[in-house]
């Protein structure tokens, strides 16, 4: 094999590069709207609602976000979405300098973003093998996750805290400055529209796949359940920092970057882990471990402990995230894996709303740190209800 053969083309490093920005925003934005919301409420119940508004269009827009990136120029759609992220970036960015920003405009505007975001991630994912040869797809997707874990989680979580402590407003006007940016690069991708198809026949068929496959559909459904403990506990963790642990904003920020590097040392190592001790013992320590750190976070006398539980958790859902998108590639037939993916999607991210909402109403009624000693509790039961269905179905 040529060295020109084994090179990721450049259309591909376009993509990287948006991606990386893209999320560098993302991460940034991450950090300064929960630290907002606090400026302008202390209720747990309406800084969970900012985050409600976030994920929000995964329940409601992801299925026909896949369709459209099916039938549709997906280049032209990502372009699209990011400049539309701009626009909304930056008026809130406006509102916010002009103590205009209430808790209504930041739900509108976070939903917003959360909209434009789920456009491109589908569209993005669907994109990738028109720009890379299939043996390359892999090292593609490698490298798309690694270089979104650290723009999102390492760098933006603490440069978004280090803008915000400068002025209020800066965050977002950053945020739009690289939705900018990545439109930009996104616009002289190739084009490539997909030709039309039945989207609503496509969807059923991924749903009847994923509906008779025990082992997949065991792992959406707890996934579901830990996406929504974990959003359950995280949603008010600005506030166990700030006010509980007095942490300031920058220390936030430094906080969720220690999350960020125990996912990007996940990455580095966990693929290593599996191969060692198979796919299903690693599944379950990561399980396991997650209960245990989401108590630990719970139980934090100092912002130490509290980054190191972080870390911990990071590591472990990178190690969950290795072995079951593993499990997806090797199980699901190349021609319907795009919308078993999307529907698995939907499962696992679609309580995601509802665990910030619930995250929001626990915190005010029995404390900042009670969210995350009800999420292991809960993480703890499914692991337990779920175990023999794993057991059983796993791959062999």
């Amino acid at each position: 094999m040529t060295r020109i053969e084994i090179r990721l083309p450049r259309a591909y490093w376009r993509l990287w590069w948006a991606t990386g920005i893209d999320n560098l925003g993302n991460g940034v934005f991450a950090a300064a709207v929960p630290l907002l919301a606090v400026t302008v409420t202390r209720d747990p119940r309406l800084v969970s609602l900012v985050s409600t508004a976030a994920y929000l269009p995964w329940l409601l827009l992801s299925l026909p976000a896949g369709s459209l990136a099916d039938r549709h120029d997906r280049a032209g759609l990502m372009w699209r979405g990011q400049a539309f992220q701009a626009v909304v970036a930056a008026a809130t960015a406006i509102l916010v300098a002009t103590g205009a920003a209430g808790i209504p405009v930041l739900v509108a505007a976070a939903f917003a973003l959360g909209a434009g975001d789920v456009v491109f991630g589908n569209a993005a994912q669907a994109i990738l093998p028109d720009l890379v040869a299939k043996p390359l797809l892999h090292r593609a997707n490698g490298r798309q996750q690694a270089i979104t874990t650290v723009t999102a989680q390492f760098a933006g979580p603490p440069l978004g805290g280090l803008l915000f402590a400068v002025a209020a407003a800066l965050p977002l006007g950053a945020d739009a400055v690289s939705f900018a940016l990545s439109a930009v690069l996104v616009a002289a991708l190739p084009r490539r529209p997909a030709p039309p198809d039945r989207p609503r026949a496509a969807i059923a068929e991924g749903v009847r796949w994923l509906r008779g496959h025990r082992l997949l559909r065991t792992l959406a459904v707890l996934l579901g359940v830990n996406t929504f403990c974990g959003q359950l506990a995280n949603v008010t963790l600005v506030l166990l920092a700030t006010q509980t642990l007095h942490v300031g904003a920058r220390g936030y920020g430094v906080l969720l970057a220690g999350a960020a590097a125990g996912s990007v040392l996940g990455g580095l190592v966990n693929a290593r882990v599996v191969a060692r001790i198979g796919p299903l013992a690693a599944l379950l320590t990561a399980l396991s471990v997650n209960v245990v750190a989401f108590a630990g976070i719970g139980l934090s006398p100092g912002p130490v402990v509290l980054g190191a539980f972080l870390a911990v958790n990071g590591f472990v859902t990178t190690l969950w995230n290795i072995v079951t998108v593993g499990f997806r590639q090797q199980l699901v037939p190349s021609a319907l894996l795009g919308r078993v993916t999307s529907v698995y999607r939907l499962l696992g991210w679609g309580l995601i709303p509802f665990g910030a909402l619930a995250g929001g109403l626990v915190a005010h009624g029995f404390g900042l740190r009670t969210p995350y000693l009800v999420a292991a509790v809960v993480r703890g039961i499914a692991l337990v209800v779920a175990l023999p269905a794993l057991v059983r179905s796993q791959p062999t």
